[in-house]
């Protein structure tokens, strides 16, 4: 496995090992997680290095799981090694659909710009050109390289919604839980905190991984949980873990200028994945939900922020979001005229 060190990965790697797969673990760093089987074998591996995989594949092996394949150069390196890998399981992206008007992700920046797909949103839905340039566009390429290889190397690609779970470097939930740690007794919600992007948990990630292994093809599949739950929901099941209760002010449509009331799942429109064909061709069925999975994430991503400022505990999420995503004073501001309005 590829990437196994990653949010994914760990859990993947688990999961195949209890299935009884032999596996190897490649990382750059060749790290060992602390919950993996002892019969887990951990290797160094840049795959960016000249013939570094080709050497650690050696004979070659019946399944090759790639959490880290981005672009057409990664497919490319996939499939030229047909012929010593049986077949490969890749982690795509649900940021490769646009609507029918080809709005995607890319477009949601600008006016009027957040894609309006079908509810539930099938892999038969129309995808960006590929491309180089966003992460939709490669993961297109990505995609589209690996199944010309046809018989070759079957693939099953996993279109991931919005991960969560432990370990992972942008965690969504950080919005809500820095909150509760901060003491804020109040939040604002756009779009009336009904928004809805689908997520997926690590370990149902890795439970399709799992399936996918066993029976080798190459296919799309959404990869999501059991539900997709609104902003307010995930806010409010948040809460219930701390045991709180926090006030929303829910704010009709997208967030005033400053981005107050702007969450990581916040849209104009809801993302909600259709998760029937994983079912139909895999026997798909979810290890946990969102509001179950909650406990072990909140705690991880508290444990993290202990005695660390956000932006050094997961520096990523500030290079992603920036420092709106956290200013209070903007929200307090808000938030007073508000209260002055309803008076």
């Amino acid at each position: 496995m590829l990437g196994a060190t990653g949010q994914i990965g760990r859990a993947a790697v688990r999961a195949l090992a209890a299935d009884g797969w032999e596996v190897t673990a490649a990382s750059r760093g060749g790290d060992r997680d602390g919950t993996w089987d002892a019969g887990v074998r951990a290797v160094a591996v840049d795959r960016d290095e000249e013939g570094a995989l080709e050497k650690a594949l050696g004979d070659g092996c019946d399944v090759l799981v790639d959490m880290v394949a981005f672009d057409g150069a990664h497919a490319r390196q996939l499939t030229g090694l047909a012929g010593r890998v049986g077949s490969a399981v890749v982690i795509s992206s649900g940021a490769v659909y646009e609507d029918d008007r080809g709005r995607s992700f890319d477009t949601q920046a600008e006016p009027d710009g957040f894609p309006r797909f079908p509810v539930p949103l099938a892999e038969t839905q129309a995808t960006v050109a590929p491309g180089g340039t966003t992460y939709g566009t490669r993961k297109v390429l990505l995609e589209r390289e690996l199944l010309a290889a046809g018989d070759a190397l079957p693939v099953t690609l996993l279109r991931a919604g919005a991960v969560h779970g432990p370990y992972c470097r942008t965690p969504r939930e950080l919005y809500f839980v820095k909150r509760l740690l901060d003491g804020r007794r109040r939040r604002v919600l756009a779009y009336g905190g009904e928004s809805r992007f689908h997520p997926v948990h690590v370990s149902n990630a890795a439970e399709l991984v799992r399936l996918a292994a066993a029976r080798p093809a190459s296919r799309l599949l959404n990869a999501g949980d059991p539900e997709a739950p609104t902003v307010a929901e995930i806010a409010s099941a948040i809460d219930a873990v701390f045991g709180r209760e926090t006030e929303t002010v829910p704010l009709d449509g997208p967030p005033p200028e400053g981005g107050v009331g702007e969450t990581p799942w916040s849209g104009a429109h809801p993302v909600v994945y259709d998760m029937r064909a994983a079912e139909e061709q895999l026997g798909y069925r979810p290890v946990t939900g969102y509001a179950q999975s909650l406990p072990e994430t909140v705690e991880w991503i508290a444990g993290e922020l202990a005695g660390r400022d956000w932006r050094e505990a997961f520096p990523k999420m500030h290079r992603n979001y920036g420092e709106a995503l956290f200013d209070y004073a903007a929200e307090d501001a808000w938030l007073e005229a508000y209260d002055r309005g309803r008076r």
